[in-house]
């Protein structure tokens, strides 16, 4: 039978799980107390980052309806759970990662969908999703306005080829 502390924390982790857009796998073994701190401090409000056993991650995982490869979960696990945007979540990862080389990426999983270390490194590369989004509206607006210059063009060619006959017609007037 399982000890009440145990359910609890199964409990606990499914709840995240269920909670959250997706989750990072970490091998954190080497990082300090202090280290482990600054990389809560470093993944904000789009993360939580929390050291779990192994064994009551997979059953949590399981018990939330996710699937979680073996091979993540292998060594000391944490899990950062992301609940704001995946991309500012998977910079914070990888940037600890590279200034603290003990933190290993093992990989996660996004909206269902099972990401390795290398794409969670190349999700890690985009742009934050404002920054797109601003992007995309400014190739809208270019087109918009392109498309705008292009009706217009008609009108305004129509507006000078008339105001030339006008001008032409009377000085035919007066020649004649």
């Amino acid at each position: 039978m399982a000890r009440p502390d145990k359910a609890a924390a199964v409990a606990e982790l499914a709840e995240s799980f269920r909670d959250s857009n997706g989750a990072v796998l970490t091998e954190y073994r080497g990082l300090s107390v202090k280290q482990l701190q600054d990389l809560r401090r470093s993944l904000g409000e789009s993360a939580s980052y929390a050291v779990a056993k192994n064994t009551l991650t997979k059953i949590a995982a399981k018990d939330a309806g996710i699937e979680l490869e073996d091979s993540l979960l292998t060594g000391p696990t944490a899990i950062a759970f992301i609940t704001g945007d995946p991309v500012e979540a998977a910079k914070g990862l990888r940037d600890f990662a590279k200034a603290n080389t003990p933190l290993v990426i093992k990989g996660g999983f996004l909206e269902g969908k099972t990401l390795s270390a290398d794409e969670i490194n190349k999700l890690a590369d985009l742009e934050s999703r404002e920054v797109l989004l601003a992007k995309l509206a400014g190739g809208m607006k270019a087109n918009l306005s392109k498309a705008a210059a292009l009706f217009q063009a008609p009108l305004s060619k129509t507006a000078r080829t008339v105001a030339a006959l006008q001008d032409k017609t009377p000085a035919e007037t007066t020649e004649g």
